[in-house]
């Protein structure tokens, strides 16, 4: 009896590896393997990692750990994929013997070959690392496996920038922009196939500067125009993004373009001039406070997120203090914040490190202000009506989620099913600081 193949995909991380997740999903559908959201009922396990934090990437060895211990046939393929397998590389094989292939997410594309060797030729620690965006996209197959009300485009891969911190440059390699008609066609697809709301993404995604079929240089701002020429496709976002590259023309179009969301998330990571300049971020306190200026004169609702770093080395009580003003002078939506975590190969990693008990106190002060300042933002639409795109099933019965323009999460008590998919006026009767609650109106 012929054993069925079914594969179950982890995803750590952004949403760059939630689309390449999803992508190595649809290579392997292409293969005849069915997906299975049990991890030990597959054959084919992919664990598609997150190098940003010391802490992520420490997790995939806790999880190949257990992986091993479930696997008592010891008969599962496994794979480890993304930004860790391009990191670290046979130092996976040296703690992990067991891992069958590591791929970086610049290779993923050639997974059946790879699967092929393991099975038919009997191989063992297979390993491919190489840089080959436009490779990659070439060759990854033209089907939409999966209808989604919203979907992630990959429009950007790689950075330039080189923060002191990061190790996105290394892991996913130079700042790649895809082409026009690719990125329009596989929109269009997905708006084809039920998608009403599409994120394009990238390391840098207002980095992006494709060509056309005739070489005519695409911006996002004329990337997002474009696409928003696709009727049915009702709302676009863009993520995530550095602030040197937020250029006039997208800051004009948050004010022109209904499509385009008025939530855009623009990490600063730190409100000091002398922290940002050590990290490499080749823009001022200032020049960033500009920047929301010109968003707000354009679009005076966008709301705003951010990531901050707290911890990060040299930071004195002046520097964190200037990060505390910054939030409160621009009065983030919703942020991000985590202690500055040492990654190999970085600048920042070799300099002298600031104690832990000092970044975890200094990331309480900060995740408490900007916690009150998403439970004001979102106190601020109790009684106000606003339109949801509702996008999938809660986790209680009769509850249905949906997000606002805003990305905020809202949920409504409801039974019928019929709404997903459609944007609905909703009256907004309660909020904490991460989600809403209302009524259909």
């Amino acid at each position: 009896m012929k054993v069925e193949n079914k594969f179950f995909i982890k995803t750590y991380g952004c949403q760059m590896n939630i689309y390449d997740s999803s992508k190595m999903a649809e290579i392997l559908l292409n293969m005849q393997y069915k997906e299975s959201d049990n991890m030990q009922d597959a054959n084919l396990i992919i664990l598609n990692t997150c190098h940003i934090r010391e802490k992520a990437a420490e997790k995939i060895y806790s999880d190949l750990g257990r992986i091993r211990k479930i696997d008592s046939q010891k008969n599962k393929i496994l794979i480890v994929a993304g930004c860790v397998a391009q990191a670290e590389g046979e130092a996976i094989f040296e703690r992990a013997p067991y891992v069958d292939i590591i791929v970086g997410p610049q290779s993923y594309h050639d997974l059946e070959n790879l699967l092929n060797k393991i099975k038919n030729e009997k191989v063992k620690n297979i390993m491919s690392l190489d840089f080959t965006d436009e490779e990659k996209f070439d060759k990854l197959p033209n089907i939409i496996s999966k209808k989604q009300i919203s979907s992630f485009v990959s429009v950007q891969e790689g950075c330039d920038k080189f923060c002191h911190f990061c190790v996105v440059p290394y892991t996913r390699g130079p700042e790649f922009s895809r082409k026009v008609e690719e990125v329009f066609r596989e929109s269009l697809s997905l708006v084809s196939n039920g998608s009403k709301e599409i994120y394009l993404v990238g390391q840098n995604v207002n980095a992006y500067h494709g060509l056309s079929s005739d070489e005519d240089e695409f911006s996002l701002a004329k990337l997002i125009e474009h696409i928003s020429k696709i009727k049915s496709l009702k709302r676009i976002r863009y993520t995530t993004s550095h602030p040197i590259d937020l250029t006039e023309d997208l800051i004009k179009l948050h004010g022109s373009n209904s499509k385009l969301m008025p939530m855009l998330h623009l990490p600063v990571q730190s409100g000091s001039n002398k922290i940002l300049k050590k990290m490499n971020r080749k823009h001022s306190r200032e020049e960033y406070i500009e920047k929301i200026r010109e968003l707000k004169k354009y679009c005076p609702h966008i709301a705003l997120s951010s990531d901050f770093i707290v911890g990060f080395p040299e930071e004195t009580e002046e520097d964190f203090n200037q990060t505390l003003s910054l939030v409160r002078e621009i009065n983030f939506a919703q942020s991000y914040s985590f202690k500055y975590s040492p990654r190999p190969g970085t600048p920042a990693s070799l300099k002298k490190q600031i104690p832990e008990e000092i970044k975890s106190k200094r990331l309480r002060i900060l995740q408490d202000i900007l916690s009150q300042q998403s439970l004001e933002f979102n106190n601020n639409f109790i009684g106000q009506k606003i339109l949801v795109l509702f996008d999938k099933k809660g986790k209680f019965s009769n509850q249905i989620l949906g997000k606002t323009p805003f990305l905020q999460s809202l949920y409504i008590e409801h039974s019928d099913e019929t709404i997903l998919g459609q944007i609905l006026e909703v009256k907004v009767t309660a909020a904490s600081y991460n989600s809403l609650k209302g009524v259909l109106v």
